[in-house]
């Protein structure tokens, strides 16, 4: 038998990467927002998303035990936490299509390969540092939004995907522009202005396109013509942090946090303006 020690440990239950959790909290909040209905399918599908969320954590140290790269001491709490969730996820995933929505399901499908792509890099410790990875799981977290949406609406629809879009467009953003500022972090001083915009180029291309993108779908009435309010924070933050405050020296979990902030704004706006 295990102790409760051995089993309750944080950092094998609960996700550590904190900015990761506005890619899942603002798509999710969104897609329920925007289909205007809170049932029991609902709740469930909150548990679902939540429990595979969840799981990658312990999936993770188990990988990491595998590998060698971990004690097998994190066995125990990894294998209960790994069982949990997925226990919770296959029940959430019963429960919605008891209530007629299995469709939901197909949105797993992206999920596995990202998912699996993400565990051999662990395997191999070449995880850290990937922008690329953190850009494709953003996408996977962002279809918590359509299935929120299509839940409310019992079809899939092209509203849907377009919220997808949304979401996913200004998380990788978001993510472009973290990293951004953990380079600027190990600036020794502040560089000429053209050198921080060059450094900045491919964020400030990023939020210039979200925000253009969406203010021009508002102008043709395909979405609010005040959505582009929430796509507004992020440039402005983007420029702010470029050209006028540069993170230099500064602690990652600053930079983390305010991140997340912004995001968390985003989101409250984005339902606000829907």
């Amino acid at each position: 038998m295990f102790s409760s020690r051995q089993i309750f440990r944080r950092h094998i239950a609960w996700p550590q990467e904190h900015g990761a959790w506005a890619f899942l909290i603002v798509p999710l909040a969104a897609g329920v927002a925007a289909g205007n209905r809170w049932n029991a399918a609902t709740a469930w599908l909150v548990v679902g998303a939540l429990a595979v969320f969840f799981l990658r954590q312990p999936i993770t140290l188990l990988v990491k035990v595998y590998a060698k790269r971990r004690p097998k001491t994190d066995l125990p709490a990894a294998l209960f936490w790994s069982a949990l969730y997925s226990f919770l996820g296959l029940i959430a995933a019963w429960q919605l299509a008891m209530a007629g929505a299995a469709y939901l399901l197909i949105l797993a499908a992206p999920g596995i390969p990202v998912f699996a792509w993400n565990l051999w890099l662990v395997y191999h410790r070449a995880e850290r540092r990937r922008m690329d990875v953190e850009v494709v799981g953003s996408g996977t977290l962002a279809l918590s939004a359509p299935a929120a949406l299509w839940l409310a609406q019992g079809k899939i629809t092209p509203e849907g995907w377009l919220l997808w879009l949304l979401m996913w467009f200004q998380a990788a953003a978001s993510i472009v522009y973290a990293y951004l500022r953990l380079e600027q972090r190990g600036w020794k001083s502040v560089p000429p202005l053209s050198e921080r915009v060059r450094a900045g180029q491919r964020a400030l291309l990023y939020t210039t396109f979200n925000l253009t993108a969406v203010a021009l779908l508002g102008a043709f009435g395909v979405v609010s013509p005040w959505l582009w309010l929430a796509y507004a924070l992020q440039w402005g933050e983007t420029v702010w942090g470029t050209v006028f405050r540069p993170a230099v020296g500064a602690k990652p979990t600053t930079i983390g946090l305010r991140q997340f902030i912004v995001s968390l704004l985003f989101g409250l706006v984005f339902i606000l303006t829907w």
